[in-house]
């Protein structure tokens, strides 16, 4: 008989595999309050995990009114300003894994388990991240090494998808595709947001889970469909382990 075993653990990067202190939020309301769009907390916290430029048309949209001629220039104009201070708080501060994610790696390299990163992060905002926390040197250029044996396999970022974020499951699809699996019942995602648990449901993938130590807690997911809500990325590991028993 065939065992459905996992062949790869899709994971998001701010608040999932690298701590997050709501920086990227506080970033946000920087480049809002300097831009005069109002937006509360709340608001801002719930965009958690979408492209960032998406962020800013729909909080515009919001602020200004369906189809205002504005919506663009001002989304653009806060874009930047947001750019600028993302970079610049990133290439400042420590960038630290989150509690159980290098065991997690660990686990994943010996049982032959790929591992792609996804973000709602722009190409050189990954590329800051991935080089600071040291999992982003051995790879090639397409942000991919499948015979790397510590750290990631593979880095997508919307720029590699047309632009195109979550909740789409493109980023997912195209891991897949690059990394040679076609076998959805073999992919497991995992992210710490309501769009991150859309993203995987959209992509109909085995498990589309999420952990309460990132952005958002238990509660804030807990109304989101999902798979399973984590206490921290390594109760993943028995997850896995359970579905490699099982057999087809």
């Amino acid at each position: 008989m065939l065992s459905k075993n996992i062949e790869l653990v899709v994971l998001d990067m701010a608040g999932t595999t690298i701590i997050d202190e709501h920086e990227v939020e506080h970033c946000f309301k920087l480049a809002a309050k300097k831009n005069g769009l109002k937006a509360s907390d709340a608001r801002i916290l719930s965009m958690q995990g979408y492209a960032k430029l998406q962020v800013f048309q729909t909080l515009w949209e919001e602020h200004l009114g369906e189809n205002h001629p504005n919506i663009l220039p001002k989304a653009d104009d806060s874009y930047q300003d947001f750019k600028e201070i993302l970079e610049n708080h990133y290439q400042h501060h420590d960038v630290r894994p989150t509690e159980g994610c290098l065991q997690l790696f660990e686990y994943l390299h010996h049982q032959g388990i790929y591992i792609a990163l996804t973000t709602g992060f722009y190409r050189k905002v990954a590329n800051i991240i991935l080089a600071k926390i040291g999992w982003g040197q051995s790879l090639d250029h397409n942000y991919m090494n499948i015979h790397n044996n510590a750290g990631i396999h593979l880095s997508i970022c919307p720029d590699e998808v047309r632009g195109v974020g979550r909740p789409s499951p493109d980023m997912i699809e195209f891991a897949m595709s690059r990394l040679g699996i076609s076998d959805k019942s073999k992919v497991i995602n995992v992210g710490d947001t309501p769009v991150d648990l859309a993203f995987g449901k959209n992509a109909g993938i085995r498990l589309a889970l999420a952990v309460c130590n990132g952005t958002h807690t238990y509660e804030q997911l807990a109304p989101f469909p999902n798979d399973g809500l984590l206490n921290n990325i390594a109760e993943l590991i028995p997850i896995i382990e359970k579905i490699n028993h099982e057999k087809v």
